[in-house]
């Protein structure tokens, strides 16, 4: 373990003026506060904050982000106070170690909720100040690197942690040897197997390939002379994740992968870099569709650089890139570089990116986000995917993650774009909205005022924005559905108990059921959560003390053929309605039951035929209401259930329950419960239902409402 004046002789490599009173107390400060306690392997604590601060010592950090990582666990697992901290070392550092702490104790890999929550917390102190993230970065560093003395299970559960987290922050900040770093300390974890597979298939090819390295290095070098560029040319073996991942993203063999070796040119000017490409080019030949221009259109997090691939030594492909001393160092530390020194002096590098912008870019278009959960999966999103930019047909820049659609397009210009979306031109062709985008496309979005975004949207898009915009429009789009249904089984109801409907009314219904307003009432109705009788139960609860509601029980005294002073009831199994021929069978004591004629139970009377009575409906049947049920599969789109209510009530029948069941992601099923005077004003419905465009097939349901359960699971609504 280092002492303190060899710490601060590291840091002085860099910053010869750094505060070294301020690195000498913290250091001892933190040897005293540790001392006696011992990490898992049994080597002293203090080893750790010391290696922490080494790592961010290697981004030229200044010197309280140092003083930080040195104190950093010292308020969690000592008796020191962060009053204490701010007392001895100013209130900039303690707020750096109370920020550190807090995130120590967030439990990010715990359930999805709580996770949701603490990575909120997360990004929260990330916008205070970013450095509490970049200590946290480094302490996550080096407990990776020590995790073999940890249980089997706390190391997968923390590089589970790591990978889907802290890695993918590293690199969403342009840290990218640290994201690399970590992605393969969990890789080791995670999946020993497939990474000691790729580390003997390396090996082995570097035994064929000796001195592969050196000798591309030395070929480059040559061709820069020709140009009088002076540059510092670098080789370097990608990490064992790294390339696994490359393997199962492009399916491609071992061996011709073309970036296993990637060599980078570091120039003294940008106009340098463009002079150094031109040199490659010219002296290999360079592999199609793998050139790309990060310094003329960089990454959100501040990189920049020129990418290509030529076909080197011997035919093999090798990847080069080429960027300035200042883009190096952004692409090394990423937005740490708004912090580092360099000759004694904070450095403000050019390409660096404002930290407050970066934490701005990461949350933009998250505040539409409902819950916790949304936001979690927002931010992941955000973090994870590489961008490709597009332009609009002005010429204006837009960053999207690599997989984007057009229709994300859409939102990331602004949310009534992608609402309003109808249609995309990309590249002057006309594509489907599902397309996915490359680097360098012209965009076109064709809109109109009409346009609603459709559920279905939400699987064509990735980023967070634009599936935050499109549940939210969906949401509101079936409560105004739910609102107008609900206003029509509101009538219904209030009709047949002779009653009219009232603001004053469906107010306070609303408030026994801990809503708020009619609209509230209304939407519970159309959306299924209440029935037409537990309205008028919660106004006019007197009503029915002792009895239900009124419907139609099927009890009929007039049908033609029943014996004197018999009674008929209608059979619930396949509810026959006027206009249907019927039988009856008589039951010992209960009257007759009549059927419609094809019913699948009658079978079960076959061989009781004197039990049978052939029976004709009255001539006055049809002036009542009789109860019945349709099926209706439905396109799951804004407007399209309104519709069918409207078909119905145009032909004079009334809505007296509805429930919605799901099928597919883009269809839903609906049990809707109706009367109607006969089997001709049934088919007359049916018909009209039929023949709308939206609707894929729609029946007559025989049985019981009670048995409904048979069909799928009922929607469950957010």
């Amino acid at each position: 373990m280092l002492n303190s004046n060899e710490l601060i002789s590291l840091i002085k490599d860099y910053n010869p003026n750094c505060n070294e009173d301020l690195i000498s107390r913290a250091y001892e400060y933190g040897k005293n506060f540790h001392d006696g306690q011992f990490r898992v392997s049994g080597e002293k604590y203090f080893n750790h904050p010391i290696e922490v601060a080494k790592i961010l010592i290697r981004q030229k950090l200044d010197d309280a982000t140092i003083a930080t990582a040195i104190l950093h666990d010292t308020v969690e697992d000592t008796d020191l106070s962060i009053n204490e901290v701010k007392k001895n070392f100013g209130n900039d550092i303690a707020l750096l170690v109370d920020g550190v702490t807090k995130l120590t104790n967030l439990q990010i890999s715990s359930g999805e909720t709580k996770q949701a929550e603490n990575f909120r917390k997360l990004i929260v102190s990330m916008s205070k100040d970013l450095r509490i993230l970049l200590v946290k970065l480094a302490d996550r560093l080096h407990n990776m690197r020590t995790i073999k003395a940890l249980p089997a299970e706390k190391q997968l559960r923390k590089a589970n942690e790591t990978m889907e987290i802290f890695a993918p922050l590293a690199g969403r900040m342009g840290m990218q040897s640290m994201r690399e770093e970590l992605e393969d300390l969990c890789f080791r974890v995670l999946n020993p197997e497939a990474r000691n597979s790729i580390m003997r298939r390396f090996l082995k090819l570097k035994n064929v390939n000796v001195d592969l390295v050196p000798k591309i290095i030395q070929d480059i070098q040559k061709e820069l002379q020709k140009v009088a560029i002076k540059a510092t040319v670098l080789g370097r073996e990608k990490k064992p994740y790294s390339i696994w991942r490359k393997l199962e993203e492009k399916k491609e063999s071992f061996t011709r992968l073309s970036d296993i070796f990637a060599f980078r040119i570091i120039t003294r000017s940008e106009g340098d870099a463009y002079t150094a490409l031109g040199a490659v080019h010219q002296r290999w030949r360079a592999v199609p569709g793998r050139f790309k221009d990060y310094i003329s259109q960089p990454k959100s997090n501040g990189y920049r650089s020129l990418h290509t691939t030529v076909l080197g030594r011997d035919g093999k492909r090798v990847e080069v890139q080429i960027r300035t001393i200042e883009m190096n160092e952004v692409a090394e530390g990423g937005v740490a570089a708004h912090w580092s020194f360099r000759d004694g002096e904070l450095f403000e590098n050019p390409f660096a990116v404002d930290p407050l912008a970066w934490v701005r870019s990461l949350t933009d278009g998250f505040e539409g986000a409902e819950n916790l959960n949304e936001f979690l999966e927002h931010v992941k999103l955000e973090m994870y995917n590489d961008k490709v930019f597009c332009f609009t047909p002005t010429g204006e820049v837009i960053k999207l993650p690599r997989g984007a659609t057009p229709l994300d397009f859409a939102y990331s210009i602004h949310t009534r774009i992608g609402d309003h979306c109808v249609g995309t031109e990309v590249d002057g062709k006309r594509v489907p909205l599902y397309t996915r985008l490359r680097n360098g496309q012209s965009v076109k979005i064709i809109t109109a005022k009409g346009q609603r975004p459709q559920i279905n949207w939400e699987n064509m898009v990735l980023t967070g924005r634009a599936k935050s915009a499109i549940r939210r429009s969906v949401r509101y789009d079936r409560r105004m559905e739910d609102i107008r249904l609900g206003r029509e089984i509101a009538r219904n109801s209030f009709e047949k108990v002779n009653k009219k409907v009232t603001e004053q009314a469906l107010v306070t219904a609303a408030k026994k059921i801990g809503e708020k307003t009619s609209d509230d009432i209304l939407a519970a109705l159309g959306g299924a959560e209440l029935t037409g009788m537990d309205l008028i139960k919660l106004i006019y609860p007197e009503m029915f003390k002792g009895k239900s509601l009124p419907e139609n029980t099927g009890e009929v005294t007039s049908f033609v053929g029943l014996p004197s002073g018999a009674k008929g009831k209608t059979a619930l199994c396949c509810r026959p309605i006027p206009g249907e021929r019927i039988v009856g069978i008589s039951r010992k004591g209960k009257g007759v039951l009549i059927h419609a004629i094809d019913c699948e139970q009658l079978k079960d009377f076959e061989a009781k035929n004197e039990n049978w009575l052939d029976l004709r409906w009255p001539k006055n049947s049809g002036s009542d209401g009789y109860s019945t049920s349709l099926l209706v599969t439905l396109l799951n789109k804004a407007g399209a259930l309104g519709k069918i209510c409207s078909l119905i009530g145009e032909q004079k029948a009334n809505i007296t329950d509805i429930k919605f069941f799901k099928d597919r992601a883009d269809y839903y099923i609906i049990y809707i419960e109706l009367e109607v005077r006969n089997i001709e004003h049934l088919m007359n419905i049916l018909a009209a239902i039929i023949a709308d465009e939206d609707v894929a097939e729609a029946s007559r349901y025989r049985g019981n409402k009670h048995e409904f359960t048979l069909l799928p699971s009922p929607i469950v609504k957010s």
